[in-house]
């Protein structure tokens, strides 16, 4: 399955995935009906961002919506940056793929819900807000059982393993491993902010792996704040508490906003007061069991109180730039889910499209790798990376402030100097876009421009370019 360096390696595997989240755990699967698959998790295979995701999945199944209407939707909350190739994607394949679900055995919730961005009710959720943990666990159970899949539980990637023409494996904390195509599901960055939602792990280490092997990333300055999140925690409040009836509040109990406008206006307008409170007298919570239970723990009873909210760092909108099967700009070289840049979120991901994109894009990837072509006899040695770079208190806190709901150039500029690629990237990325957008939002650029409506492309030693993507 490995190779030693600069030797013959022995028989490489189909593919390897990078990320035990569900674009992962789905690629595995797919890919496994015809080949060999390794998955490896740098953590335990439970412990990523899908696993605590709670809005659902958006798909038009319902008789009174179409992908029609759900990618309209999806293309008004992006502000003019969706690559409507990969919405039609989207849209279209989500009715199947949430089928795929239930035929594997996942027990969806009766009726649909509301979120913020949609026209319609069209988001399935599966106990309530445990939608994410409840379609992980259960993918997870499928991979663990597969005799064509491996997994590997604590064994991080330390670089992609590539030649000048293709990339032919990873290299982890334990050894090289040779496969004839490789995907990145890692995840997103967002836990580089001082108060995020995400896991610790959350890092954007995929990402920067890519950039290393010479891949472009994009839109790396899209990073969307959710509006709710707990005050002093990192627990979610799901979108679809305002969908069924919340409210938000001020400090006087008075509504300052429209509960399901776009993420980056509520969050924005959150801010503006310092915290909000959300008020779930209203709703029915027995609908949200696992929330509910988990605000009691933190010492909270919705029935009585509004609770207090703040937004926090949630989802990177940006990643590794593909094609619509996953193909990154190096051969072999495959990124799915939130480690991805299909242009299909634009400037502003819309509610419950992040798990729908795992699952499209992840089988997509999948199948799209299994055409590629066999590895060379002979592998180049395998290169042992510098050593990881430190994630800091003090680094979080600064793109918190400088890097966060508002920013200038000023605060930017001040990131570049950041000992870390990825921030100093994040912010190369932010200071490109000198306009308001979506998720990026520059009070020293406080308006959209139409100069802008193209995505902001980072290569290895280049400048930023814009590009306009068919």
């Amino acid at each position: 399955m490995s190779a030693k360096n600069g030797t013959p390696h022995s028989e490489a595997l189909d593919l390897v995935v990078v990320g035990g989240g569900v674009a992962g755990l789905v690629a595995a699967l797919c890919a496994a009906t015809e080949g060999d698959v390794l998955v490896l998790t740098k953590g335990p295979l439970l412990s990523s961002n899908s696993q605590l995701a709670q809005g659902g999945i958006a798909a038009a199944v319902a008789d009174d919506d179409s992908p029609e209407l759900h990618a309209e939707d999806t293309i008004r909350t992006g502000r003019g940056l969706c690559r409507r190739s990969a919405v039609s994607v989207l849209t279209e394949e989500a009715p199947a793929r949430i089928r795929d679900l239930v035929e594997l055995g996942v027990e969806f919730d009766e009726g649909f819900g509301l979120e913020g961005g949609h026209s319609r009710r069209r988001v399935v959720h599966a106990g309530g807000a445990a939608t994410g943990d409840r379609v992980a666990r259960l993918l997870a159970e499928r991979v663990l059982a597969h005799p064509r899949i491996q997994v590997a539980e604590g064994e991080r990637m330390l670089s992609l393993w590539f030649t000048d023409e293709r990339c032919v494996g990873v290299v982890t904390d334990r050894r090289a491993v040779a496969a004839r195509a490789t995907l990145v599901a890692t995840g997103g960055a967002a836990a580089l902010w001082q108060r995020t939602t995400n896991p610790p792990g959350a890092l954007g280490e995929g990402m920067t792996a890519a950039y290393r092997a010479g891949v472009g990333l994009a839109d790396l300055e899209f990073v969307q704040f959710h509006p709710t999140t707990l005050v002093d925690s990192s627990l979610l409040l799901s979108e679809a508490l305002r969908g069924e009836g919340a409210l938000l509040l001020d400090e006087h109990g008075e509504r300052f906003t429209d509960e399901l406008a776009p993420r980056d206006v509520v969050a924005r307008e959150i801010a503006a007061r310092g915290t909000a409170l959300l008020d779930l007298r209203a709703i029915d919570r027995a609908r949200f069991p696992g929330l509910m239970g988990s605000l009691a723990e933190e010492g909270y009873d919705p029935a009585a109180t509004p609770i207090p909210v703040a937004p926090a760092a949630h989802y990177s909108v940006g990643g590794i730039l593909t094609d619509l099967d996953g193909r990154s700009e190096l051969a072999g070289l495959y990124a799915a889910g939130e480690c991805a840049a299909t242009g299909v979120h634009g400037a502003n991901r819309l509610a419950s499209n992040s798990l729908l994109e795992c699952l499209v894009f992840g089988r997509r990837a999948a199948l799209a790798a299994l055409a590629e072509p066999g590895l060379p006899a002979r592998l180049p040695k395998a290169s042992v990376p510098a050593a990881a770079e430190p994630v800091t208190a003090a680094l979080r806190r600064g793109l918190w402030e400088d890097c966060g709901l508002i920013r200038d150039a000023a605060g930017l500029e001040r990131l570049q100097s950041a000992p870390h690629l990825l921030t100093r990237l994040i912010a190369e990325s932010a200071l490109t876009r000198e306009e308001s957008r979506g998720s990026h939002f520059r009070i020293d650029f406080p308006a959209e421009s139409e100069a802008f409506e193209r995505h902001v492309v980072l290569r290895p030693g280049a400048e930023p370019v814009l590009e306009t993507w068919p």
